[in-house]
This record gives structure tokens, sequence and C-alpha cells, in this order.
């Protein structure tokens, strides 16, 4: 038996379609599957599928009903510190907001967490000392730099 299974955001804007193609731009390959609406009796809505780096995603775009809020959010682990910044500065562009620990909330109102894979190998390490050192460093930031976590971890030896 096989499912088709997307995460579903709510928007209420009207924007979804626009956000699924921003997203889909951003993201190497990523694609808008479809997108289609109707008026339902209850108000206008519209459904975009698309995938993001081969994981697949809905945009429910239906009036004021639900709000989206950090409870769902992206996670996005990326190779290096280039590709943290460049994710970062267009997701936080236009209106969107910085927060802790990788932590952003993009012009669409949806939450993000944008890090480099190292991050992940150093708050993961067997090695206690080095996993403390970089999870307090990372506790300190808002965009994630690397370079400073692995300063963090050299000083505490």
């Amino acid at each position: 038996m096989t499912h088709n299974i997307r995460t579903c955001l709510w928007f209420r804007d009207g924007r979804g379609p626009e956000a699924a193609k921003f997203y889909c731009d951003l993201i190497p390959g990523s694609r808008v599957e479809r997108s289609f609406g109707a008026d339902a009796g209850m108000g206008p809505f519209t459904v975009t599928d698309f995938n993001l780096g081969g994981t697949p995603y809905q945009i429910l775009d239906a009036g004021p009903h639900f709000t989206l809020t950090e409870a769902v959010s992206i996670s996005v682990e990326t190779d290096d510190q280039a590709e943290t910044d460049r994710l970062w500065a267009a997701l936080t562009a236009d209106g969107g907001e910085e927060s802790v620990c990788g932590w952003l909330k993009d012009r669409f109102g949806v939450s993000w967490q944008v890090f480099p894979r190292r991050l992940t190998e150093l708050t993961l390490s067997k090695d206690p000392k080095v996993s403390a050192a970089a999870t307090a460093a990372m506790m300190k930031q808002k965009k994630i730099d690397i370079a400073e976590i692995e300063a963090a971890v050299a000083a505490a030896g």
C-alpha cells in the first residue's frame, strides 16, 4: 500500500501559490507540482502541492480560520555555511524575522530552522565537552555561525 503524505501549511492571505514558487526557487531540486482552486460555498480556496528537495508539502490558502505558528516549521540542514547564509538572507528578506538557534520566520509567516550539517555533528558528538560547548555557543546565536561554534569547541578543549 502506498500513501501520498504531505505536510499542509494553512495560509490565509491568498499568497500560497506565491510562497510555494518562492520556496521552490530557493531550494535546489524543488518544484511546484500543481495548484487548483474553487469556491466551495464557504469562500474561495487554493491548494498548491509542491516538493522541496524531495519532501512533499501542500499549501491550503483558505481564509482567516487558522494561522501559521512555530508549532509547525521547516528544518533545513545545509551542506555548509555559505548555503546557510544564502537561505537565511533570502528567508529573512522582505519582512522575515530572525529568532534564536537558527530559527526564523519568513515573510509569509512560515517558521524555518536553517543550520549547517556540521552543527549536528558537533552537538551530537559522543564527547560531552564538544557537544556541551557546541550547544552553548549555538544558544547564543540567531543565524548559525559554524566558525564561531567550532572556536567555542576548541576553547573548551
